[in-house]
């Protein structure tokens, strides 16, 4: 990475791809599992990844000024965000790594060509944002989609591994057409060799 733009490009493409790695080789039923005490399935964390880049980049692609204001009812707009934490019987992971995918293009094409010293506006009418900020830079804005994506593969990675027992290297292997030397996939019936 020869500069900035380039390290926030790399690690943004490189957050997104765990998710296609952490859903590798699961049905529609897996991927809607809730398999631990939490309510969160990796279909539901796909579509909230999906959800929150959308969102943060629309403030990107809009700023200095801020995106069109949602006119809707805020009741009606937090029970948009609640669905977006959950895969629902109608949605398919293969629908929901389509919509991650074109997403993922649209930030890397922003991360790419936005003004990085741009101002986002905060919006003050949304009670999880801070109303003593009033802008962020975009910098700070894709520094925090890459939080935002890290931090989810990782609630990813504890449910894969509570649904079946792969982990995150042998599923990127898997993923990427590898076989690990010494070790049998988990999620095709197998179990680790020693």
């Amino acid at each position: 990475m020869a500069d900035e733009r380039s390290a926030l490009r790399e690690f943004l493409e490189f957050h997104q791809s765990a998710y296609f790695a952490v859903s590798y080789g699961l049905t529609d039923e897996q991927a809607r599992s809730t398999p631990s005490v939490s309510a969160l399935s990796i279909g539901g964390l796909i579509k909230h990844a999906t959800g929150m880049q959308r969102s943060w980049m629309a403030r990107v692609a809009a700023a200095p000024d801020a995106p069109p204001k949602d006119t809707r009812p805020f009741e009606q707009i937090a029970s948009e965000f609640a669905d977006q934490h959950v895969m629902r019987p109608d949605e398919t992971l293969d629908g929901l790594l389509r919509a991650f995918r074109e997403q993922n293009a649209a930030t890397l094409r922003l991360a790419e060509t936005a003004d990085l010293d741009a101002a986002v506006p905060v919006p003050q009418d949304i009670p999880w944002f801070p109303k003593d900020q009033k802008a962020w830079s975009v910098r700070w804005v894709i520094l925090h989609v890459i939080n935002e994506l890290a931090r989810h593969a990782g609630h990813a990675d504890i449910i894969r591994e509570t649904i079946d027992g792969a982990t995150m290297y042998e599923l990127i292997a898997g993923l990427e057409g590898w076989e690990i030397q010494g070790w049998v996939q988990p999620w095709k019936g197998g179990a680790r060799s020693s």
